[in-house]
């Protein structure tokens, strides 16, 4: 009996490849575009996203076989639950699998940006030895950190910056975290008031209707113009223009940036000239500790196949 074929969009972690090739055949994808794709799709029994690419209803309904799509990582916008779920196809993704890498960019930004090192590292290279006089930061320590989404990153970042830099924390979101306030003193306050108190801001937060453009122009000058923002979770959260004149004209004092709209960023993009932004390239779950986790999202794929009941199944709008 032949093996169920499962398409990859990505590569992902050799050692997930190993154990799902056991179960199935495994397909690389030739290229994203859908048109593509719907020529290689009629014999398919799972596919795994990760970042790029889209999986359509047009793509499912081109799928007689398909019953699981699965996403290496955690957002699946990308993925037309609704449709998934009339079409009896399962959706599965990983959770938990970056939050430690993830939350520990964030916290790198942080750092990077309040003890101007990007900076220093610049001058020291040319020469500027007096820069050490010159490039004052300052210290976390006591500062006032305002998560936007307390979930599982959200609230990691905030643990490591409460418990070990002893930073106290504020948090916006539309569902109470009980275990935020008892564990870390965590207060849940509305969106103005965290933005207006907090010295550094970090993005927490999926991507929907209600939070595209959460970040603009009114929000961004209702920030200190001494604090920071960090955006790790999706760029079309922040009005990326906006943000680029709150930089410019000293609204806010930086960001420490992972998304972007579009990704990747023109290189001719204002965002990679400013001194006072840390950038990256989508990159902030790339440890191969999380690598791997996500890319274990085979066991939940070779689950359905099989007809067993997944770990982290992921629910239609």
């Amino acid at each position: 009996m032949s093996k169920p074929v499962v398409l990859l969009y990505e590569p992902i972690h050799s050692k997930a490849v190993e154990l799902l090739k056991e179960h199935a055949e495994v397909r690389m994808a030739s290229s994203l575009e859908e048109e593509a794709l719907l020529k290689t799709i009629s014999d398919v029994q799972g596919i795994i996203i990760r970042a790029n690419g889209k999986v359509s209803r047009r793509l499912m309904e081109a799928a007689p076989h398909l019953k699981v799509v699965a996403r290496h990582g955690t957002g699946v916008e990308a993925i037309d639950r609704k449709a998934a779920a009339e079409l009896g196809i399962t959706v599965v993704n990983t959770p938990d699998a970056n939050v430690e890498s993830v939350a520990e960019q964030c916290v790198a930004f942080m750092i990077i940006l309040s003890k101007r090192i990007l900076e220093g590292d610049k001058a020291f290279r040319s020469g500027d030895w007096a820069a050490r006089y010159r490039l004052t930061g300052i210290e976390p320590y006591g500062k006032m950190l305002g998560i936007v989404g307390m979930g599982r990153i959200g609230y990691r970042v905030a643990e490591i910056c409460h418990f070990g830099l002893g930073m106290e924390v504020s948090y916006y979101d539309v569902i109470p975290n009980p275990r935020a306030e008892t564990s870390m003193g965590a207060q849940r306050v509305g969106l103005d008031e965290l933005l207006s108190r907090s010295d550094v801001v970090s993005l927490h937060l999926p991507l929907m209707p209600a939070t595209r453009g959460m970040i603009n122009a009114d929000t961004l000058h209702t920030m200190k113009p001494s604090a920071f923002l960090i955006n790790s979770s999706r760029g079309q959260v922040v009005d990326q223009a906006a943000l680029v004149q709150a930089l410019q004209e000293g609204w806010i004092a930086g960001a420490g940036l992972d998304v972007y709209d579009p990704e990747p960023l023109p290189a001719d993009n204002p965002l990679l000239k400013l001194e006072n932004v840390v950038v990256t390239p989508h990159m902030a779950a790339h440890t191969d500790e999380a690598l791997l986790r996500m890319a274990m999202v085979v066991e939940d794929v070779i689950a359905v196949i099989e007809g067993r009941t997944p770990k982290n199944p992921v629910l239609a709008d």
